[in-house]
């Protein structure tokens, strides 16, 4: 909507006063352009009341404009004054103005009047002001003898200054012969009048120079009054002075000296009356003479003093009301009081007013034909008489002109002509004086024309008013309508402001308020426009503000001054001390952003501020600086940055913003980067992502954005501690939409059945996808074909099936991202291809290359291309080991698979089995599967060495004999040529005898060593043999006994083949389980399996328990050990029995025989009977320490535990342990238990039995 401005009164609110009276004194005074027929206006002249200096000439300014330029006359003291007669007057060319040469010759006096200018033209004539023109004078002082004055300490006094009347008024103060001014308080002060008033004297007032000068400032003398003399004396100095000076000296006052209460000075009596114009300063006065020295106080009577216009001088002593007004008349009352009493004068205040505007008449202009009014209303006390002249004569005798008519203090205008035009007089006069107006009315036809430049520029602070200027002229008035921006965008009412004088207002002008905005005047002569520009500025502020400080004396302090400004704008940062400049000092140091004042003094405290200043506005801080005497300093503390604050979004454009920010406290760390971090509140709500980093010192960022996404910032500072916690978030930020700037990624086409075709993609994210409405537009074509594009618009997915396509065939495949807005660049094409099919042809040619009896190479011709129907991937061999027929049947074949990538035609197949039939075919292999496979091909391993023998046993040990049984290695690996034992003796230290080598036919599984050394341990090596070499060894131990006698039978089943496999059922939830009742020195084969819904799975292993101890044939009571053992014994029982003697001869009672039983000594324990075992001391350390899978005998007997449960059943022999694959690994030694001894029968250990006991 257009905005139009009609002459009418906007109503604007209190607050925008100062606006209010920029605009009225706009719009009172309407500018003609010079260039347009127009009457005089008076623009300068002399002031009514003008006082000359007389010492140089006299010029008395009249200056006007108007159109034709207008002529000059002059009245003096009401009568025509000819200055072609006076060759000392003249007047400027162009001008009005007189010039009185009164510095040649003639005096200033003689040149005395009252003048009045008359600019006249064709249009009217313009009067000025009556003109009083008078000399300044400055009268001497009248010449006095004044005597000396004598007082008595006490009274009072009033010194006489009674200056001569000069023009102006001269300026009154009293001094010394030094010009030095005289102190004042409130006991002696200087009147209003002139004269200087003590309300007591003291002996300190005695002097002889009281001068009282006068000012005259307009011709810039002084005068000076006789010096007066002064002495204070007490009463015996007062009584000689009297004998000694009656004759030549009189006394000053006749008031005792002693203490009095208050009587007034000035004024007289108790009551007097003042009047005063409006406008000027009220001074009302009281000084009061008592001892001790009165206070004044003020009241107005009837009412309270007025709060911002009322001032005390002269030590209250001098009430001063500024601005009066008739309001302020009425009773004023002072009163002096001191300890003796008070007293009071009232002044009745009269407040008169010369005349002063109400409305002040203003020029008119008219076109033929219009109507108008002059209005002059002034106001005054006594009120003012109102006349009107035209043309500088009294309308009353002036021409009559039918278009006027006089109403009282309106001119009221009809159907005006050109010859309507004139200039008209308003005078408004009282006793006080007198106001003259001049307004013109101009009967004019022009069309309308706007007086401002153009393309002006404004600049303002956001925030804050902007006033775009349209001053216009046209006659019609023309009315004015705004607009903004080049295709006249719509201007609300309740958003702008539109003056009477053309002005645009923006109350708070934002930062979209930046633009051209378009003035257009219409009246109904024609039309004119002006385009001005606003730019909307940013604020000063000061972000980082100086901080009160309390500092040591001599130490240095740092205030911080971090000013935010638009960065259009320069600004200049001053500091100020206690609202003055800064000391002049070199410890006073300023930088960009600090002052700081170094080697502190304690005159340095005080208020510090730090003011900000542009072209358009300022800002400052303030900060109190106190200084303390020095103390000790506390270590600082480090920790991270405090976070950053006060985050703001300026320069909000479509793909970047400006983001700045005010840094927290770095706690004594500076700060070495920021981390900026964004979150999407449309598509990412809650979660924020890295932005941008900056340096730490920087607190301003410039951030590419993307478009439709809902910004909201954070900032967080990092120090060499640490980050900081995050800012609060910033104001949210959406950008505009837009296509998409990039297309999806990933964009693959791939077939998963032979006739179609599957084109994937990465989807754009709500991040990246600029707009709403996100979808993609599919396009496809085979590539070695001249198809045009097929193209397929879908939602926002990642899949598209085409369907009916020919088997893997290349395609040519795109995916291009489309929004609400448009489409995103063209994409690149990827190539895809639909769906594969099994390969149709078996590679040909195959051959075999045996490398070695463990591997094969193989070679095969590759199949064609298009029979692969898809990616070729490789080849894949498989392969397998022949059986018989009888074999197959039972067990199926298991077959091998190698698999070759890419285009190779051979490959190898390690790990066979030597002395084996294989059998092969290769397949070709592509992304769908394998094609038919090729003819086997079978081929020959040859031998290798064979594995260790599946077992070894030793059995039937005698006295100089080993019996050992073995099963033949489970992978022979060609054809077995012989045996190879090697076997060793082990002493009782554990070292190795001579090695016995010898060979066993390949048909043996059971050989006998005879003739070797009873009671021996030996250590076997046995292995086989084939024609390629020797395989790995089997290692086994055993003992030959020490005679036959005692050698218990074999047990039942012991040397069978087969033995039958006993079974124990254990907690599904358990880890172990112990084995019971075992012979020693005996194989054992356990299987440890696990059922359940998956079938039956076991493991199995192999383990010895350890031999019974052999003994040596001797006599035992021939050993040293066994003797001192006895005698030992023999020595604690002669104690026992003594002890017992003793207690029984003392009435006790001593259970010898529980005691005994309760501690048998376990050496001289009796073996059981049921296992055979012995309860005599063994030497285990006669043994060499066995490798993994050997025989070891335990060391020592121990107690049995009592749980039937644990893996170490017999004490640290050797502790049972689970392999990986959870197979029981581990060996029991001998198992001892110990009975009660019936006698010292001898015991005999059993020859060991090497028999495979089996157990599940």
């Amino acid at each position: 909507m257009q905005l139009k401005i009609m002459l009418k009164k906007k109503h604007l609110s209190a607050g925008r006063v100062p606006l209010i009276l920029f605009l009225c004194q706009m719009i009172s005074a309407l500018d003609v352009p010079l260039d347009l027929v127009q009457p005089p206006t008076i623009t300068q002249q002399s002031p009514k009341d003008y006082i000359i200096d007389p010492r140089e000439n006299i010029v008395i300014q009249c200056e006007a404009k108007g159109k034709p330029p207008p002529s000059f006359s002059w009245t003096r003291n009401g009568t025509h004054f000819d200055i072609d007669k006076d060759p000392l007057v003249t007047m400027k060319p162009g001008s009005g103005t007189l010039v009185i040469n009164i510095m040649s010759e003639g005096k200033a006096e003689s040149y005395e009047g009252v003048y009045q200018c008359t600019a006249r033209n064709e249009r009217g004539a313009a009067v000025s002001n009556n003109i009083v023109v008078r000399p300044s004078r400055s009268p001497l002082w009248t010449k006095e003898r004044l005597e000396p004055i004598i007082l008595r300490n006490g009274q009072s006094l009033v010194l006489p200054c009674r200056p001569p009347i000069g023009l102006p008024p001269a300026i009154i103060f009293w001094m010394d012969n030094s010009f030095q001014r005289l102190p004042q308080s409130e006991r002696v002060s200087q009147g209003l009048n002139g004269d200087l008033y003590f309300s007591n004297v003291l002996p300190e007032d005695t002097r002889e120079d009281y001068i009282c000068y006068a000012r005259f400032n307009h011709t810039q003398t002084i005068q000076q009054k006789q010096p007066i003399s002064l002495k204070v004396i007490s009463v015996d100095e007062l009584n000689d002075t009297i004998a000694a000076n009656l004759s030549d000296t009189e006394f000053y006052g006749a008031k005792s000296s002693k203490e009095r209460p208050p009587t007034f000075l000035t004024p007289e009596g108790n009551e007097s009356h003042k009047e005063e114009l409006r406008g000027n300063v009220l001074s009302l006065e009281c000084i009061a003479e008592g001892l001790p020295t009165p206070i004044i106080y003020w009241i107005k009577e009837d009412g309270t003093l007025p709060a911002n216009r009322t001032f005390y001088r002269n030590f209250r002593k001098t009430l001063q009301i500024v601005h009066v007004s008739e309001a302020d008349s009425g009773s004023y009352q002072c009163i002096a009081k001191n300890a003796l009493g008070a007293v009071h004068h009232t002044i009745s205040v009269t407040v008169k007013a010369a005349p002063y505007w109400i409305v002040a008449p203003q020029n008119l202009v008219l076109s033929p034909g219009e109507n108008g009014t002059l209005i002059c209303r002034a106001n005054g006390n006594p009120k003012p008489r109102i006349s009107w002249l035209t043309n500088g004569v009294p309308i009353e005798i002036a021409l009559d002109d039918p278009s006027r008519k006089i109403d009282g203090d309106t001119i009221i205008f009809s159907n005006v002509q050109e010859s309507s035009s004139a200039v008209y007089q308003c005078n408004a006069s009282n006793k006080y004086g007198y106001l003259l107006a001049n307004a013109f009315v101009n009967v004019l036809a022009e069309p309308p024309r706007i007086l401002t430049s153009a393309n002006t520029l404004y600049q303002v602070i956001s925030n804050r008013p902007a006033l775009l200027d349209c001053a216009f002229f046209g006659s019609p008035m023309p009315t004015i309508e705004w607009f903004k921006g080049t295709k006249g965008s719509a201007l609300h009412e309740d958003i702008y402001v539109l003056h009477d004088n053309g002005t645009l207002e923006i109350p708070v002008a934002q930062k979209d308020s930046t633009g051209t905005y378009t003035c257009v005047a219409r009246n109904k002569l024609g039309m004119a426009k002006n385009e001005v520009h606003l730019e909307i500025k940013d604020p000063t502020r000061i972000i980082k503000q100086p901080e009160y400080a309390v500092v040591q004396r001599g130490s240095k302090v740092s205030f911080e001054c971090k000013v935010k400004h638009d960065h259009t704008l320069i600004p200049t940062i001053m500091w100020l001390k206690d609202n003055g400049e800064l000391p002049n000092d070199e410890r006073f140091s300023t930088d960009k952003d600090h002052l700081v004042v170094s080697d502190v003094k304690d005159d340095d405290g005080g208020t510090y501020t730090c003011t900000a200043n542009t072209t358009l506005d300022s800002a400052s801080a303030s900060a109190v600086l106190r200084v303390v005497a020095p103390t000790p300093t506390p270590a600082p503390i480090y920790d991270v940055p405090n976070p950053p604050f006060d985050l703001e979004l300026t320069n909000q454009l479509d793909k970047s913003v400006q983001l700045t920010w005010t840094p927290g406290d770095d706690n004594n760390s500076p700060i070495t980067k920021f981390i900026i971090e964004y979150e999407d509140a449309m598509h990412e709500a809650g979660l924020w992502r890295h932005q941008a980093e900056v340096s730490g010192t920087q607190t301003t960022a410039q951030l590419k954005l993307s478009p439709y996404v809902n910004y909201s910032f954070r900032v967080m500072a990092e120090n060499s501690i640490g980050r900081s916690m995050p800012s609060e978030a910033s104001e949210q930020y959406l950008t505009k939409a837009a296509e998409p700037d990039q297309n999806p990624t990933a964009v693959e086409g791939l077939g998963t059945e032979p006739d179609n075709l599957v084109i994937t993609w990465k989807p754009l994210n709500g991040f990246q996808s600029n707009g709403p409405g996100l979808q993609y537009k599919v396009s496809w074509r085979q590539k070695d074909g001249d198809d045009e594009w097929t193209s397929v618009v879908v939602a926002n997915v990642s899949k598209y099936i085409v369907s009916g396509t020919p088997t893997f065939v290349p395609y040519l495949i795109k995916v291009q991202a489309l929004n609400d807005v448009g489409f995103a660049p063209e994409p690149a094409a990827v190539m895809g291809h639909s769906g594969e099919d099994l390969p149709m042809v078996a590679p040909g040619n195959v051959r075999v290359n045996v490398v070695n009896s463990t591997l094969a190479e193989v070679h095969w011709d590759p199949v064609p291309l298009k029979s692969v129907r898809g990616h070729l991937q490789g080849y894949r061999i498989y392969y397998w080991k022949a059986q018989s027929s009888s074999k197959r049947n039972r067990r199926h074949i298991e077959k091998k698979i190698l698999t070759f990538q890419g285009t190779k035609t051979h490959g190898m197949l390690p790990g066979l089995q030597p002395y084996s039939h294989y059998a092969l075919n290769v397949r070709v292999v592509n992304g769908k599967g394998e094609g038919p496979a090729s003819t086997d091909r079978g081929f020959h391993t040859p031998e290798g060495v064979p594995s260790a023998p599946s077992s070894l046993k030793i059995v039937n040990p005698t006295l100089d004999s080993l019996t050992l049984e073995w099963d033949p290695p489970s992978h022979p690996n060609g054809i077995l040529t012989e045996y190879i034992l090697k076997y060793q003796p082990i002493n009782s230290t554990h070292e190795l005898g001579p090695l016995v080598d010898l060979k066993i036919p390949a048909n043996k599984t059971r050989w006998t060593l005879k003739n070797l050394n009873f009671s021996t341990r030996y250590k076997f090596y046995f292995y086989a043999q084939t024609s390629v070499g020797s395989g790995s060894q089997i290692t086994e131990e055993a003992i030959t006994t020490v005679d036959e006698a005692g050698i218990l039978p074999p047990d039942v089943g012991a040397g069978k083949g087969k033995e039958e496999w006993r079974k124990e059922i254990v907690n599904g939830s358990r880890s172990f389980f112990g084995l019971k009742g075992l012979m020693p020195g005996t194989a054992y084969k356990v299987r440890v399996g696990a059922e359940g819904d998956s079938g039956f799975v076991s493991s199995e292993d192999v383990f010895e328990t350890g031999p019974a101890m052999a003994s040596r044939q001797v006599d035992i009571a021939t050993q040293g050990w066994f003797i001192g053992l006895m005698c030992a014994v023999a020595l604690l029982i002669l104690i026992l029995l003594i002890v017992c003697f003793i207690r029984r001869n003392k009435g006790g009672k001593y259970p010898v025989k529980e005691k005994e039983d309760a501690h048998a000594d376990p050496e001289i324990q009796p073996m059981k009977e049921d296992d055979g075992t012995f309860g005599e001391y063994s030497d285990a350390e006669d043994h060499k320490p066995l490798k993994k899978g050997s025989r070891t005998p335990s060391d020592r007997t121990v107690k049995k535990e009592d749980s039937d449960d644990s893996l170490v059943d017999y004490g640290e022999g050797v502790n049972g342990q689970f392999n990986e694959d959870g197979s029981f690994i581990g060996q029991y030694s001998g198992k001892k238990d110990k009975e009660p001894a019936e006698g010292n029968e001898s015991s005999e250990a059993p020859s060991p039995v090497n028999a495979m006991n089996s157990f599940v």
